[in-house]
């Protein structure tokens, strides 16, 4: 239920960006959501149509590019996905260490129309 309270406050941020630049319309909003973050793409767009009704964004095309994560070998430094069940590098056979890749979450873009 958390993807509700963060998608009113994407609408909120990029509609408060938008009306910053003179727009009348948002038309493309582009998230990066890790998929360690916690948060569920389908749940963000299914907030994001209720609560872009009546704002700037009402209509836009909610663009969102997921991010895998991936494992630090503590031997040579290399990053890797994960294969199932192993944290065993592919490089050198070295143990995987988590990493901040696949935790983000951020809006990248928002195109907006000035008309």
């Amino acid at each position: 239920m958390h993807e509700y309270s963060i998608t009113q406050q994407i609408v909120k941020i990029a509609e408060e960006k938008a009306k910053s630049h003179g727009a009348v319309k948002i038309e493309r909003i582009s998230l990066v959501v890790g998929e360690l973050s916690g948060f569920i793409g389908e749940s963000i767009q299914m907030y994001f149509d209720i609560l872009s009704k009546g704002t700037l964004a009402e209509g836009a095309i909610l663009d969102i590019t997921y991010i895998k994560p991936q494992l630090k070998c503590s031997k040579c430094n290399t990053y890797f996905y994960r294969k199932r069940f192993s944290f065993e590098c592919p490089q050198c056979g070295g143990m995987g260490m988590p990493t901040e890749i696949g935790k983000e979450f951020y809006v990248k873009d928002i195109d907006i129309y000035v008309g």
